[in-house]
């Protein structure tokens, strides 16, 4: 896939670009620095991109900007300092958002995510073979390996009600109340598990459907989630990711 870099630090961008072509099949064809130049570049060039890594706060402004000026139908992955933005990256374009500084693990986790949704693109009649295709299924994880105590041993996905971090640790819990270590970080179980049944609430947890009991609103315009076991720490929704939320439960699960 071809990958468009925008970015107004050198060498960031040049770290990203040695991210992105060590993971197999990404290619980055150019770097802008500016929304002048991405612009411009995009306006000849965006039926060859596949892909679009954007700093959101560039020199000459707030890449949000580039969308004003010409109609993206490219993938966006979103590069910031910040977490304020997360909302508006979503409305344009956005399929993952990665917080500097970023490791290569980030980088290849949003490249992932990207490969799963153009694998479930769905070819209508109006292909080339003029045949109606079914829509790809995508493969998630069935189980997790986990450590308890000295001994290791798998975890289906369907009983695990919540994942945690804490102090850089990375917990599974089952709905039995009972929690494992696992050796993945947890971005890396949010792209590995079924976004239809599992929901990322904030930085530190990703909540299971079906674990759900109720939600009521919290200070600051968040919202707390109550779980059908106990957690070590309130499940808060993050303000920006309130409406996001509402709308992944108004969505049907796993059946």
């Amino acid at each position: 896939m071809n990958v468009l870099i925008v970015e107004d630090e050198r060498k960031t961008a040049q770290l990203l670009q040695s991210f992105i072509e060590n993971y197999d099949g990404f290619l980055v064809v150019n770097l802008c620095d500016s929304i002048e130049s991405a612009v411009e570049y995009l306006e000849k060039h965006q039926d060859q991109i596949d892909l679009i890594f954007l700093d959101i706060q560039l020199a000459d402004g707030e890449s949000f900007v580039i969308f004003e000026q010409i109609d993206i139908q490219t993938p966006v992955v979103f590069c910031t300092a910040y977490d304020e933005y997360l909302m508006q990256a979503f409305n344009n374009n956005g399929v993952a958002y990665i917080l500097k500084p970023f490791k290569e693990e980030d980088v290849h986790t949003a490249l992932q995510k990207v490969l799963k949704l153009k694998h479930a693109l769905v070819k209508t009649a109006n292909g080339a073979d003029g045949y109606v295709h079914e829509p790809v299924e995508l493969s998630y994880n069935t189980s997790f390996v986990v450590r308890f105590r000295d001994k290791l041993f798998p975890v289906n996905v369907d009983e695990i009600a919540f994942v945690m971090i804490n102090n850089e640790i990375v917990y599974l819990f089952n709905f039995k109340g009972e929690k494992y270590t696992v050796f993945k970080r947890l971005d890396e179980i949010e792209a590995a598990i079924d976004p239809h049944q599992f929901y990322r609430i904030n930085r530190q947890m990703i909540v299971n459907r079906k674990a759900i009991s109720e939600i009521a609103h919290y200070v600051n315009r968040k919202l707390l989630v109550s779980l059908k076991i106990n957690t070590p720490e309130k499940a808060i929704v993050s303000r920006l990711k309130v409406t996001p939320f509402i709308n992944w439960l108004e969505k049907p699960g796993l059946r």
